[in-house]
């Protein structure tokens, strides 16, 4: 256990009376930084390992804040300071280092007859033996190396013989010892990097609000997290860690439960579930008491872990080319269907439309994890009756959008209202029918949202200004409608994070290109609300964009597919000031959209899609298709040519297709035997 430091000011509510950093000399400088160092890092023990923290948030930032001043002033920074948590300059790339010891995987099984035949094996092989039962955590796992009681280095598993350098990263967790005094001369430990759940949640109520995709689940972000370039980014992730294996040292142990006892010693956060079992039976037994607290845990577990205890017989049983003979993973069935509302947050549109979603308890649904669902609107969430704490049923509508399609048990939140004002920037929200709206059309998020549409293929096609070159345009203040990107300074640019020369170039050469378009996807870029990219062809078939901007409701009614709603908001959206000098500035700025021709080359070709394609959006390639004459429809019947199956498909359309008789085409094959004709 970590002892508390003796005659140090700074641990017990300290009086932070601090002299004037000026009237300090070098040597009381250098004092006054040991011990605080010192201070902090029982702290973070305290607050990070014991949760049970002996000073206010408040005293522990003048701590910090005073150590930062000193190490400046004093040029007193250390490798392993405390004050390194908070990250350092981005990294081109990370190094490719070799572990101390290999990082093998397990054996692993969600049947308990293999469980019990490899305790057989085992049993067979050394006798009978203990095993320690322990979490099998389901984050990243990384090897952290010390040296001399101090902090070397941070690898990930990569291929168990080398993994990438990612000790800065790693150094912002508040969980991970620093320096380790009276430490072995080495200790090399492998440690589980994980996302608590609340955090991960937060982390993804943040991202819809901006407009980002949120990660599929806690173990894709801690391993996003953790390899990231920039670990001034990767502090502010809500990363924690579990230790649980001690791969090299120069300390003498004989079992796990001795390297644990060591760990626990040296300030090392355990998880307080492991224990020591005698048998396979005490181990099954120990898995279904997981089992059923697996919802309840601040962390994901995907199964437990048996090890045998002892290091003499696991040296005996000795590993193969992949897994060691001396432990097994007792898997958790997949959850499917059913999970829990954790949180329901609001996301903004690029037309400021509100929309509500529900961030979950990541389950599986038909192989796909699934984080989030739409509710789609107020009306329709309260209908449901959903709530936070609700558990659920997901289904994937059209095996593609995951939606809620039940509640199971109500939670013990309120039921779902819309918020008065707008989460991003808290303007003033406006209902029209069954849907709100952010009434400031500056709202950063319909900036950041309008802006990655304008640029999308089927709009202006503006390659290589996606969701994060979007975000650091709008957050700089670079852009503030579309139009501004036809008036971007080369070396606003280059002063962007990511960007150089080169880069910086390249884009501005694909704004220029895009000056040059069709009317059909210029008025689709505009995000005109229920304009998408069919009507899109359709007004410019029929209307010039003069035309079309003093087109009354009647003379766009008059239209095939545009109905009174539609027309409507066309009208409202050239009524609009601000639009049209948006639009203004467009064509001043050199953008011609002109009326396409259209081709005949797929005339009588009629397609069908399920899942995903590499290249395209669904409306991309129907916009595509639709222009050279093909027929795009929405359900397989016997007028079907082809069924075209990308990633995730549905099995509805393709037993349809089965049964139909109906030919279907891989996305090579599809560009072999369709996107050929027309290019």
């Amino acid at each position: 256990m970590v002892e508390e430091p003796t005659n140090n000011p700074y641990v017990r509510d300290p009086k932070l009376a601090f002299d004037p950093v000026d009237e300090l000399s070098e040597d009381e400088a250098r004092e006054q930084a040991e011990k605080l160092r010192a201070a902090i890092e029982y702290h973070d023990y305290r607050y990070y390992v014991r949760n049970d923290p002996v000073i206010s948030d408040n005293a522990y930032d003048q701590l910090f804040d005073r150590l930062q001043t000193l190490e400046s002033a004093f040029d007193l920074d250390t490798e392993n300071s405390p004050t390194q948590r908070v990250g350092s300059e981005p990294l081109d790339e990370l190094e490719t280092v070799e572990h101390v010891a290999e990082m093998l995987s397990l054996q692993s099984s969600e049947d308990e007859s293999a469980v019990r035949d490899w305790a057989d094996r085992v049993r067979e092989a050394v006798g009978d033996v203990s095993y320690s039962a322990e979490p099998k955590f389901d984050g990243f796992s990384v090897e952290i190396v010390y040296e001399d009681g101090e902090f070397d280095r941070a690898v990930t598993r990569g291929d168990g013989t080398r993994g990438e350098d990612v000790s800065r990263n790693v150094k912002t967790i508040g969980s991970v010892p620093l320096h380790l005094p009276e430490a072995p001369d080495l200790l090399a430990v492998r440690g589980e990097v994980y996302m608590p759940k609340s955090g991960f949640q937060a982390l993804n109520e943040r991202r819809v609000q901006e407009g980002k995709e949120p990660f599929a689940n806690p173990r894709n972000a801690a391993a996003g997290t953790v390899r990231l370039l920039d670990s001034s980014k990767v502090a502010d992730r809500p990363l924690d860690v579990y230790f649980y294996d001690v791969l090299d040292t120069s300390a003498s142990l004989g079992s796990q439960h001795e390297a644990f006892d060591l760990l626990a010693d040296l300030g090392f956060r355990l998880d307080e579930l492991n224990e020591l079992v005698d048998d396979v039976d005490a181990f099954v037994d120990y898995r279904e008491k997981l089992l059923d607290r697996r919802a309840d845990l601040e962390y994901d577990v995907d199964g437990v872990v048996a090890k045998v205890d002892s290091f003499e017989k696991r040296e005996q049983l000795g590993q193969t080319a992949r897994h060691p003979r001396w432990a097994f993973a007792y898997k958790f069935p997949a959850r499917t269907g059913e999970t829990t509302i954790r949180r329901i947050t609001v996301q903004v549109g690029r037309t400021g439309k509100l929309t509500p979603v529900a961030l979950l308890e990541p389950v599986d649904v038909k192989g796909v994890t699934i984080s989030r669902a739409t509710l789609h609107n107020e009306s329709l969430a309260r209908d449901l009756g959903v709530s936070e704490g609700a558990t659920v049923r997901i289904e994937r509508a059209g095996d593609v959008i995951p939606e809620v399609s039940e509640v199971v048990e109500e939670g013990e939140g309120g039921r779902f209202e819309m918020p008065d004002d707008c989460p991003v920037c808290g303007s003033d929200v406006l209902q029209e029918g069954k849907y709100h709206y952010c009434t400031n059309r500056s709202c950063p998020a319909q900036i950041r949202r309008s802006l990655q549409h304008f640029c999308s293929r089927a709009a202006m096609d503006i390659e290589g200004l996606g969701e994060r070159v979007a975000e650091q345009l709008v957050s700089e203040g670079l852009v503030e409608t579309v139009a501004d990107l036809y008036e971007l300074d080369r070396s606003e640019l280059e002063a962007l994070e990511g960007f150089g020369e080169t880069s910086a170039a390249n884009l501005l050469d694909e704004i220029e290109a895009s000056k040059e378009t069709d009317l059909a996807s210029f008025v689709y870029a505009l995000g005109i609300r229920h304009v998408g990219t069919e009507r899109a062809r359709v007004l410019a078939d029929e209307f010039t964009l003069a035309e079309l901007m003093t087109a009354s409701e009647a003379e766009l009614r008059a239209v095939d597919d545009v109905g009174p709603e539609v027309a409507e908001s066309i009208v409202s959206y050239f009524e609009t000031e601000a639009n049209v000098e948006t639009v203004e500035r467009l064509l001043d700025a050199g953008v011609s959209p002109t009326r396409a021709e259209r081709g005949d080359e797929l005339a009588g070709l009629t397609l069908v899609f399920t899942g995903s394609l590499p290249d395209y959006t669904r409306e991309e390639v129907t916009e595509l298709l639709e222009a050279h004459g093909a027929d795009v429809t929405s359900s397989v019947s016997s007028n079907t040519d082809y069924l075209v199956v990308g990633e995730n498909p549905g099995e509805r359309k393709q037993k349809r297709a089965d049964e139909e008789g109906v030919d279907r085409l891989d996305p090579d094959e599809f560009c072999d035997r369709v996107l050929s004709r027309i290019e």
